[in-house]
């Protein structure tokens, strides 16, 4: 069952989840649906304990959620009015009849991780290895990263290595217990096991950039209604500016990431600067022209790659996927 179908289905009892779901969040205020453990927490986490939301005038409410399909389903029932998705959702919906629109959050995707004394050293490497992936045999990195190893050694890692599917956290452990070889995953999973010793074999963006597209492009933001963001724009241009904010502080102040800690859960110094260094990686430089026709371009090379089931019938990004409003 597609996503846009089980949303028209659980979209009423999403509402229902939240106490005043009738109306809307008060005036000023932005409800925010996050993972209960993710890193998006963690930038939402600074501007409350700064109060950047007051003093941009506005009010933050964070909403936890288990997974992402039920912050996605809150979001289109109307319990929340953001949540952090990627673009290819978001045009997805958009040609789906779903107008939803997109300001960048962060350009950090994850790597492809080896122990500290692997004798992997390239792509070429991982013929026959066992490679854990995180996110799926669609999984946007995960395609990269083939599409560079067919570019660059004429290697299909579906078919000449073993790709194990599975959660974050277990590709960690598999790969500590040596029951992987390779583990391709989520940035902050990378950074812990960085401080480990662990070895990234290839970043991420390194296979974006390979491509053609340079990996200062982001490819998740904040995403809205498109209608519920004409009625509160400027509520939208304060909400980015406090989250530019944000990221200042984190990108440097180290305090600020020991003040996290009990977020983070990194549990000792060389975690915590691994996050920070990896997090200040992904902040978003630049959002204009240019790095929206580089997203149109990515989004055609993904298309590519995945096909149907990644895009759907789209082959092109939807026009209006990303908020006009929102430059720097």
């Amino acid at each position: 069952m597609q996503l846009t179908r089980r949303v028209c289905l659980a979209a009423g009892l999403a509402a229902l989840a939240w106490p005043g779901h009738q109306g809307r969040a008060g005036a000023g205020a932005i409800r925010v649906g996050v993972l209960k453990f993710g890193t998006v927490s963690w930038e939402l986490d600074v501007i409350k304990h700064h109060e950047l939301d007051r003093k941009a005038g506005f009010e933050l409410l964070v909403r936890p959620f288990a997974g992402n399909e039920a912050a996605d389903v809150a979001l289109m029932g109307g319990a929340v009015d953001a949540i952090v998705e990627d673009w290819l959702w978001v045009s997805r919906q958009r040609s789906l009849g779903a107008p939803m629109s997109f300001i960048p959050y962060s350009s950090s995707v994850g790597a492809l991780m080896v122990a500290p004394a692997s004798p992997l050293e390239s792509l070429a490497d991982l013929a026959g290895r066992r490679i854990g992936v995180a996110g799926g045999a669609i999984d946007k990195s995960w395609l990269m990263v083939r599409a560079l190893a067919r570019e660059r050694y004429g290697l299909d890692l579906a078919a000449d290595a073993e790709p194990v599917f599975a959660a974050p956290p277990l590709l960690s452990e598999k790969l500590r217990s040596g029951e992987l070889d390779a583990a391709l995953n989520y940035w902050h999973f990378c950074a812990r096991l960085e401080a480990e010793g662990y070895r990234r074999l290839l970043g991420v963006g390194e296979a974006q950039e390979a491509l053609g597209v340079p990996a200062t492009v982001p490819q998740l933001g904040y995403v809205f209604a498109e209608g519920w963001g004409r009625e509160n724009a400027a509520l939208i241009a304060a909400f980015a500016a406090a989250s530019r904010e944000a990221k200042a502080i984190m990108r440097t102040s180290e305090a600020e990431w020991e003040r996290l800690e009990p977020l983070t859960r990194a549990g000792d110094a060389a975690t915590r600067e691994a996050f920070r260094r990896r997090f200040a990686e992904g902040i978003v430089e630049r959002w204009g022209d240019a790095e929206r026709a580089q997203a149109a371009r990515l989004y055609e090379i993904l298309a590519g790659l995945g096909g149907r089931q990644l895009v759907g019938e789209a082959r092109r990004l939807a026009p209006g996927t990303f908020w006009e409003d929102v430059r720097f």
